[in-house]
């Protein structure tokens, strides 16, 4: 079986590829602790599975439009007003099988082969490779912990080139739970207007796991100007714990959504009919469970950030969403024998602690690794304990 070539220019997830071998060792027998998997560990929201419960007795179990329901279409609308004081029609809104699809979508409608997409680093492991897939070319600016992970328009600057055609954002990020603020997003706008050929798209997928000192704002709200350029990315995965559910969304203009709409209808089509309702139920249902889940992740991160700087070796930023630590190992990666780097780092934590972390040169930061707190704190001072134990 001849394969196609363009898989010679990706690589699989590194998270997937993460949580797959502590799955694989905890099945063997091993005590194995995962901290790879991107995923909150709590309960659906009761809303969210009455509506899909109620889809299905009422034989909701049909295609829909493909670009989403007509109820799930308002939902996002409604939410994004009430949440983010954006407007939008029904046209300018696309339901995809989760945020990973509407990015995927969103790049092969903008993208002929060798345009280049500027990507900040460190970032979501898809990015760079979802690019590539597409016959782009992704251009990673990096911006250190000195910075807090978050790029500047200058180093935007010296990397855009006549064939620049998107900028991808990312706030909360991940891997560095990082959020911008309105004062940099308006830094970007201001850069972004001297390049009128240049889009953005938005990824806000944390946005309600955000404990940031201003209020969160999204990259549409903080830059009215620019919303011809904007593309809006979001979903129900995180905030309402409803990853296996798989809905997400884009908001962006009419002529792009068309186009997306045209490519959907030709690979998956409409996302599940019963996950669409779950996802109204979800937006229209109470959102205290929302708040909770994320006070209980800032106790988490509180915790683990002041744990991880408690190791020699190990040095940890606080961060402002998300449910990731990023702490950097460098010193403590020169200290252990036969060990050069994250992944060989990765590795041995894997052997000699038995926890499972994602090393940061799948981001895209080497001499980092990413830990989730999306478990429990019984789980996590476990994981901490064994991994100060194995570096000393």
């Amino acid at each position: 079986m001849r394969l196609a070539e363009r898989l010679q220019q990706i690589k699989p997830s590194a998270t997937l590829a993460v949580a797959a071998k502590a799955a694989e060792l905890k099945a063997a027998g091993q005590d194995v602790i995962g901290l790879g998997t991107g995923e909150p560990d709590f309960a659906t929201p009761a809303s969210a599975c009455e509506a899909a419960v109620a889809a299905m007795q009422a034989g909701q179990t049909k295609y829909t439009a493909v670009d989403g329901t007509a109820e799930l279409k308002q939902a996002i609308i409604a939410k994004l007003r009430r949440d983010n004081g954006l407007l939008y029609s029904p046209a300018e809104i696309i339901v995809s099988t989760g945020a990973k699809q509407c990015l995927f979508n969103m790049l092969l409608a903008m993208l002929n082969p060798g345009d280049e997409v500027l990507v900040p680093t460190p970032c979501w492991v898809s990015y760079p490779d979802m690019v590539r897939l597409v016959g782009g070319v992704p251009v990673e600016v990096f911006a250190s912990s000195r910075q807090q992970f978050k790029v500047t328009p200058e180093q935007l600057e010296q990397a855009v080139t006549p064939k620049t055609r998107l900028l991808m954002l990312n706030s909360p990020s991940n891997p560095t739970g990082m959020a911008y603020s309105k004062d940099e997003y308006r830094a970007l706008a201001e850069w972004l207007r001297r390049h009128p050929e240049i889009a953005v798209s938005s990824d806000e997928i944390y946005e309600h796991i955000y404990w940031g000192e201003e209020p969160f704002i999204s990259f549409g709200s903080a830059c009215p100007e620019l919303r011809d350029r904007i593309m809006i990315i979001n979903g129900v995965s995180k905030a309402y714990a409803m990853t296996g559910w798989r809905i997400g969304y884009l908001a962006g203009p009419e002529a792009l959504i068309t186009a997306m709409r045209k490519i959907q209808s030709q690979s998956t089509s409409n996302a599940c009919s019963i996950a669409q309702a779950a996802a109204v139920g979800a937006l229209h249902g109470d959102q205290h469970g929302v708040t909770l889940m994320r006070d209980e992740f800032q106790r988490r991160h509180n915790w683990l950030i002041q744990a991880l700087n408690d190791i020699p070796g190990v040095t940890c930023q606080p961060c402002d969403g998300a449910f990731y630590a990023f702490p950097s190992f460098s010193e403590a990666i020169v200290s252990i024998s036969g060990v050069s780097d994250d992944a060989e780092l990765a590795e041995w934590l894997l052997e000699h602690a038995q926890v499972a972390v994602v090393p940061g040169s799948a981001f895209g930061a080497p001499g980092h690794l990413r830990l989730s707190f999306a478990t429990s704190m019984e789980v996590l001072q476990e994981a901490v304990k064994r991994i100060r134990s194995a570096l000393s």
